[in-house]
């Protein structure tokens, strides 16, 4: 195990919490849904050996509160706190950080890369839920203003109970360490902040392709070995078809870095390639 240092960032509007392993060249993790930095702890910790990973807990959720009332968490503005962090950790365009993001981190990670590319080298994004690149964007519309609909009239647990039917995942990702009762406790208070203020943009964005094409840094779009035909998988092959590249495969499904040892020695091969 590395030691953790922790940290915090004051940013527009919140104040982000974040943790530094190890030591080398930086690879920031960006995760997504209502996962914190301790959700990466495993696979940041594989990582760590040669690398200084950043973990970090997004803006309004668990231990990275807003300065002021619940908002959307705009992708653009999620993207420039990542933007903020690389700096805080001390990367420049003469050192550039490696970027992994799962999940809406994924689509957090395209925006920063389209955005700041300089800081960049290689951005490695599994399965983005970039809905609006799909064949089937009016249904996905369809199904996200069911979902704010059903958070409107009966809460929260509904609106995911639609969510989750909707995305139709399998749910077999696991392994790793068991989630200390504080995480669980941080996962359970996100659960609002996920439904309310996280799905409505993160659902709406569309990629800047174009930018991402120019981008000086590497785009690898990658999907779950386990997890063909769900909607996120479906969206990151549809990436990198538009990109005109292939998309890696991990082990595992949408949430396969919870078997932090093959996902992390999967990863390492894709940025050392």
């Amino acid at each position: 195990m590395h030691s953790v240092k922790i940290e915090k960032l004051s940013v527009p509007g919140a104040t982000l919490h974040y943790e530094v392993r190890g030591s080398g060249p930086v690879l920031l993790l960006i995760c997504g849904g209502i996962y914190d930095a301790e959700g990466f702890a495993d696979l940041a910790d594989d990582l760590a050996d040669a690398r200084t990973v950043v973990t970090y807990d997004r803006r309004g959720n668990s231990r990275s509160p807003l300065s002021g009332p619940p908002a959307d968490l705009i992708v653009e503005e999620q993207a420039d706190d990542a933007y903020r962090l690389l700096g805080a950790v001390g990367v420049t365009e003469h050192e550039p950080a490696d970027v992994f993001g799962n999940s809406s981190g994924a689509t957090i990670a395209l925006e920063l890369a389209a955005r700041h590319p300089s800081m960049l080298r290689t951005v490695v994004a599994h399965e983005p839920p970039v809905f609006e690149l799909l064949p089937d964007l009016d249904h996905w519309r369809t199904v996200m203003a069911q979902v704010a609909e059903v958070y409107r009239e009966d809460g929260v647990g509904s609106a995911l109970g639609v969510f989750g039917a909707a995305l139709g995942g399998r749910g077999e990702d696991g392994g790793g360490t068991p989630p200390s009762a504080e995480f669980a406790a941080r996962m359970q208070g996100n659960l609002e902040v996920f439904v309310a203020n996280e799905i409505p943009p993160v659902a709406a964005y569309v990629p800047d392709l174009e930018g991402l094409r120019a981008s000086t840094a590497r785009i690898v779009p990658a999907v779950g070995a386990s997890s063909t035909g769900e909607p996120p998988n479906r969206a990151g092959l549809e990436l990198a078809a538009r990109l005109g590249t292939t998309a890696e495969v991990f082990p595992g499904g949408h949430g396969g870095f919870g078997d932090a040892v093959p996902f992390a020695a999967r990863l390492r091969e894709v940025l050392n390639a």
